[in-house]
């Protein structure tokens, strides 16, 4: 039978925690997102909905045309500029997303070199 004892960490220890934490996120952001459970690229969905508001207001805006009705085409215009917005914002979390990747695989310290060096720092001093 095993008995399991908690002891608190440390101040080093937890630091270098949250080093070895975000030395892992930056260098494999998709295991990183796996294990958190949050979404790899956050705009994706965002981009969607947005697609559907630019598509469900420009049908809008030519029913409003077809029917000469004024008000349904303004209805129409903000629904499809709301979309419009909608989709750039996300496109921009994607674009922030895919290049904060490329940027990260362009250095050289990567995770494997920061923990071999922690390891020689703390063998041979």
């Amino acid at each position: 039978m095993f008995y399991c004892v908690h002891m608190p960490l440390s101040d080093r220890e937890r630091k270098l925690l949250a080093e070895m934490e975000e030395a892992l996120s930056a260098d494999d952001p998709r295991l990183s997102s796996t294990l958190t459970g949050t979404r790899l690229v956050p705009g994706r969905n965002k981009m969607l909905a947005g697609g559907l508001a630019l598509v469900a207001g420009l049908a809008t805006i030519f029913a409003g045309l077809i029917s000469q009705v004024v008000p349904i085409g303004i209805v129409g215009f903000i629904i499809a500029l709301s979309g419009l917005l909608t989709v750039l914002s996300g496109a921009s979390g994607v674009a922030r997303v895919m290049k904060s990747g490329q940027g990260r695989k362009r250095g050289s310290n990567t995770f494997g070199s920061r923990l071999e060096e922690r390891w020689d720092r703390r063998n041979f001093e």
